[in-house]
């Protein structure tokens, strides 16, 4: 094979493009649970990078591509939303999710096929659902899976989850460490604790 005489110029590879661009994006994908009589139930989620931060989740046993877009309009009200949003090449989003997309002036990310390390902190997220909560939770329906998983990401994922790529923050900063005795606080029906100062 002849080699070209000048070298293609050196382009930016997916991971370096990820970290540069990681205060300005987000991603979305579905996790999908089993309840006790076998139905499907499909969490969406919408997540920052940045903080590691699950911004709006929401659950439904048949989604579709108009429910998709919905979701996404009320993740990103009150002008909140990011330059870049990373997803997977699932068929529920359709057509209109890009379309949607470009209307709100956000540049799409798609990820390869069957290549999930492309949007790792989701990933990794959904990978941590499953192992600390989904794991120990039998599901019986939709409402039995929503308080748990409120719970879970509000009271214990958010506030006391300690982060390596964070520096060992939360997702949502605490403030300065008060005085007094710890106390521990069952979360998510016992599944976790998470930590207080008892009143002076």
């Amino acid at each position: 094979m002849v080699k070209p005489r000048k070298p293609c110029p050196a382009t930016t590879n997916w991971l370096s493009f990820l970290r540069n661009q990681i205060n300005r994006s987000w991603a979305i994908d579905f996790v999908t649970v089993i309840t006790l009589g076998f139905q499907a139930l499909y969490v969406f989620l919408v997540f920052d990078h940045a903080r590691r931060e699950v911004l709006h989740f929401a659950i439904i046993s048949n989604p579709a591509m108009e429910w998709v877009i919905q979701q996404l309009r009320e993740a990103t009200s009150f002008g909140c939303q990011p330059r870049y949003l990373f997803r997977d090449n699932d068929g529920i989003y359709g057509h209109g999710v890009s379309a949607f997309l470009l209307s709100c002036d956000m540049l799409e990310v798609r990820t390869a096929y069957q290549s999930p390390w492309q949007n790792p902190y989701i990933e990794r997220f959904i990978g941590t659902l499953r192992r600390e909560l989904l794991d120990h939770v039998i599901v019986l329906n939709q409402d039995h899976l929503e308080r748990p998983l409120k719970e879970f990401i509000e009271d214990h994922y958010h506030p006391t989850r300690p982060h390596q790529g964070l520096r060992g923050e939360t997702p949502v900063p605490q403030g300065p460490p008060g005085v007094g005795e710890l106390i521990s606080v069952p979360v998510v029906g016992g599944l976790h604790h998470g930590c207080c100062r008892a009143a002076a």
